[in-house]
């Protein structure tokens, strides 16, 4: 089976739908005001994450050239459909500080139609090309080669079908495996809380998706992706989904402090160097989120944030 037969695999098991769910599909207004609540979630979400992310800056990072502490920077932006009418918009808040290099939250919320041949690849897009889109994402590079860098991102999506998506992952120059098994047990905590079958089907799905062929290794050392995921019990996907966003809130800031005023070396910058350049190769070349943004017309400078502030090919 090929890398991609086995993310179809991972796709197609995720829409399954839960033993003895059978609703008859939601209305319009269902379908607005689900909308507005993980438009919400979602905004809520980016303030706790830039709170805890801010307290970190306060609390250390000192050794980094005695640094003042960074604080986030907002921008938003509104984005066009072809017609010239508005498609919705995001905010963009960049932080660069002396624990975060440089660190993204970003949230938006879009609307309009597909392409016909962008279409084509969307669940729901083939019937009917027009879309809505809402969610967060959010990537971190680290001043410290000690910190690992992470990427999260959760959304909602509604074509003719409507579903959830996202996940988490760890990103370290120097990996430490206290470090890994911490955030790998926090995000089984959010999937078991939901169906014991989630963690060792999305922990997978992220394996073969953070995978960069050309290089023949992973990008980073897991967590979990899922995708398409609409069992057919909207509160509880929703659920999930909350919950994916706070475990990631919950651990990583524990991550951050543990390692953030250690000292590091030369070395150990030039590794961190390198390693981020498998990092923006990884984004440039097959991250879908990279393409969906600039296929539907994102701000480009909001879609492109994940890429690090320096990198280097040896």
């Amino acid at each position: 089976m090929t890398s991609g037969d086995k993310l179809e695999k991972r796709a197609m098991m995720s829409r399954i739908r839960k033993p003895g769910v059978d609703a008859p599909p939601p209305g319009e207004a269902v379908i607005e005001d689900r909308k507005t609540a993980a438009q919400a979630w979602f905004r809520r979400l980016r303030d706790d994450i830039r709170n805890a992310f801010e307290a970190c800056e306060d609390a250390g990072g000192v050794l980094r050239d005695n640094l003042p502490p960074g604080r986030f920077e907002e921008t938003p932006w509104e984005r066009k459909n072809e017609d010239g009418s508005l498609g919705g918009g995001g905010v963009m808040s960049v932080m660069k500080g002396r624990v975060f290099e440089k660190v993204g939250v970003n949230i938006s919320t879009v609307h309009g139609r597909f392409s016909e041949r962008f279409a084509k690849e969307i669940p729901g897009a083939e019937e009917d090309p027009r879309f809505w889109a809402s969610g967060i994402s959010l990537v971190a590079h680290m001043q410290s080669p000690k910190v690992p860098a992470v990427h999260m991102n959760t959304r909602f999506i509604v074509t003719s079908r409507s579903w959830f998506g996202g996940g988490g992952d760890l990103n370290p120059p120097i990996p430490v495996d206290e470090d890994t098994a911490d955030f790998h047990a926090a995000f089984k905590s959010a999937c078991d809380a939901h169906d014991p079958a989630y963690h060792p089907m999305f922990k997978d799905w992220c394996d073969e998706y953070f995978y960069i062929p050309h290089r023949n290794r992973a990008r980073g050392t897991g967590g979990i992706f899922y995708d398409y995921l609409d069992t057919g019990d909207w509160n509880d996907d929703f659920a999930f989904t909350q919950d994916v966003g706070r475990a990631f809130l919950d651990i990583y800031p524990k991550l951050v402090t543990r390692r953030m005023d250690e000292a590091w070396t030369d070395e150990d910058r030039e590794t961190q160097l390198v390693y981020r350049g498998l990092y923006a190769e990884f984004n440039l070349l097959y991250d879908r989120g990279t393409r969906f943004g600039l296929m539907t017309g994102g701000n480009p400078e909001a879609i492109l944030m994940s890429l690090p502030p320096e990198a280097k090919w040896p």
